[in-house]
């Protein structure tokens, strides 16, 4: 389903091999909760999706499990930002903002974390329209008003 809906697209993306379910257990045991269905079944067509510059579409499983932990755990990190815990870090443009998913209400919206002023800003209400607007977007600040 994900890789058919990235060919439709019509972008140049890079999809890797699938992560393995055992993996995409383990980085929820260890990050504490489960991951929205969406990311799962993309992971599982694909750990990670690229764009032509190498931006994080989508992050493969090591990085989603690994920035999270971090971002929650790392007490400077805490002393510069409000909390991570409610969301769950999957994605960025290559400027410094990342995308999440809110671990609250559906599970499925997605927002953009602003590295320089810790702003949380509403930008999709799934994956797959995050895909789709990431996609016909003509800049990687798509989010920001102009």
């Amino acid at each position: 389903m994900w890789r058919e809906l990235i060919s439709r697209l019509g972008v140049d993306w890079h999809l890797a091999d699938p992560a393995r379910q055992d993996g995409i257990a383990a980085a929820e045991e260890a990050l504490g909760h489960p991951f929205p269905d969406d990311l799962k079944a993309l992971l599982l067509e694909s750990d990670g999706v690229h764009d032509g510059l190498g931006a994080g579409v989508v992050w493969d499983l090591k990085r989603i499990r690994e920035d999270n932990a971090f971002l929650r755990t790392d007490a400077s990190i805490g002393e510069l930002y409000m909390p991570f815990d409610s969301l769950l870090f999957f994605g960025d443009n290559g400027g410094g903002d990342q995308f999440a998913f809110a671990r609250t209400g559906t599970g499925s919206e997605i927002y953009v974390w602003d590295h320089e002023d810790d702003s949380r800003i509403w930008v999709a209400g799934g994956l797959d329209q995050y895909l789709e607007r990431t996609a016909q977007a003509d800049n990687p600040d798509w989010f920001r008003p102009r």
